[in-house]
């Protein structure tokens, strides 16, 4: 009987550690350089549509993202962002790739 617990106990142990190297850790580890550190771009506020989430910006080169200067819609990765801003604001942003979208993480009125 003793054979036959060891055995048990040495199949538990094994299933446990091929179970450990399995399981994603991912969420138990800091994230990685989020896109609000995204470096700031100068802009201009050309609309701010709070109902779609978005807001036109004339902005100039956007080097994270290697697009030159020009006058475009974003998505904003916080509604609440847009509260803060209207149309004629002189802004620094930053913008990143976020799940495919071009995406303004950050945005204030430039001082």
């Amino acid at each position: 009987m003793k054979l036959s617990s060891l055995i048990a106990a040495a199949a538990l142990i094994a299933s446990g550690a091929a179970f450990a190297q399995s399981t994603d850790h991912s969420a138990h580890h800091a994230p990685a350089a989020s896109a609000a550190a995204a470096p700031s771009t100068d802009g201009e506020v050309r609309k701010v549509d709070k109902e779609q989430g978005k807001v036109t910006l004339k902005h100039g080169p956007i080097t994270n993202l290697d697009m030159p200067g020009m006058t475009m819609v974003f998505k904003v990765a916080d509604p609440k962002l847009l509260d803060a801003i209207k149309q004629g604001d002189k802004v620094k942003f930053a913008a990143d790739n976020v799940n495919g979208a071009l995406t303004v993480t950050a945005i204030e009125v430039a001082k």
